[in-house]
């Protein structure tokens, strides 16, 4: 079986199992025979060991339920390891595509040029997080154009929109900081070690955010109203893990968001025009509205080319 045979059925197995609905080893087995997947007993039972003794996520039986669960107390961040898994398996298809047929890149486009630029810094990074060891870069502030040069204490790697942001403590200081690694040059793995802060999760922070900027905004609930076609999109691809639909019918799409309003998800509104509407928090409303007229003001004067 090829490896996107294998991380294939580990993503299987790991939806099947996080529904929440104690699935007996028979109906994961008839769920990966559906799928494809004409495979033995004994093979499944290794692949829930791969993936528990492996990868952290730690799958147990309840025998009270005759059924699978995942405990997610006792595992890492499941959302992570099924982004990581969709990443491996996308990589694993694309490479046996080019390797039965060399005229594969011919059929496959990108969506831009330049999002892999500082790749090379990931492997390093991320073992001065695993180790706790300080690391020193340069890093430029798209603001400014300038180059500055930190020393940090990294705690945690993080993928948005197609880049990798490193994200740590600088100094003293006890808040968490953002960089991007494709800014970032002249990277040094200190000799340096440090204790990490256990109060400090800043995987906890990314939990009720859309995207990287920490917000001073309180966590609240944030309803959207979008027009039909546009509802479907959102269907498809959620805002949110927390996104919940109220209403669904011919004239629009109604969800509800727990999240803390953040620079990006501010972004993603606007990059909807009319096709979306804050209904809550009346705070945002009038943000968003007085962006969209400071938008057309810039459109006032202007006369057609």
């Amino acid at each position: 079986m090829s490896k996107h045979g294998t991380i294939r059925r580990y993503t299987l197995i790991i939806e099947k199992i996080s529904r929440k609905q104690y699935p007996s080893f028979k109906t994961i087995k008839d769920y990966l025979f559906e799928q494809g997947f004409e495979i033995s007993t004994r093979t499944i039972q290794r692949d829930i060991e791969q993936i528990r003794f492996e990868f952290g996520i730690e799958i147990k039986y309840n025998r009270f339920k005759n059924g699978y669960f995942i405990d997610e107390d006792s595992s890492i961040n499941i959302d992570s390891f099924l982004r990581f898994l969709e990443i491996a398996n996308t990589a694993d298809l694309l490479t046996e595509s080019l390797k039965d047929s060399k005229d594969t890149l011919n059929y496959i486009t990108f969506e831009s040029q330049g999002n892999l630029k500082g790749i090379e810094n990931l492997k390093s990074l991320l073992f001065s997080i695993r180790n706790h060891r300080k690391i020193s870069f340069s890093h430029e502030n798209f603001e400014t154009g300038k180059k500055k040069k930190y020393s940090l204490k990294p705690y945690l790697l993080r993928e948005y929109q197609n880049r990798w942001y490193v994200i740590g403590i600088i100094g003293r200081l006890n808040e968490f900081r953002t960089f991007g690694i494709d800014r970032i040059e002249n990277l040094e793995i200190k000799s340096d070690t440090f204790e990490p802060d256990k109060k400090e999760n800043p995987i906890e922070f990314f939990e009720n955010i859309v995207g990287l900027t920490y917000s001073i905004n309180k966590l609240e609930e944030v309803i959207l109203s979008f027009t039909p076609l546009q509802g479907k999109y959102v269907k498809a691809l959620p805002l949110h893990k927390s996104q919940e639909i109220i209403k669904d019918n011919e004239k629009e799409l109604v969800i509800k968001l727990r999240i803390i309003p953040n620079f990006e998800f501010e972004q993603k509104i606007l990059m909807l025009g009319d096709r979306v509407k804050v209904i809550k928090p009346e705070w945002l409303v009038v943000e968003i509205k007085e962006t969209l007229k400071s938008s057309l003001k810039q459109y006032k004067n202007s006369t057609s080319r």
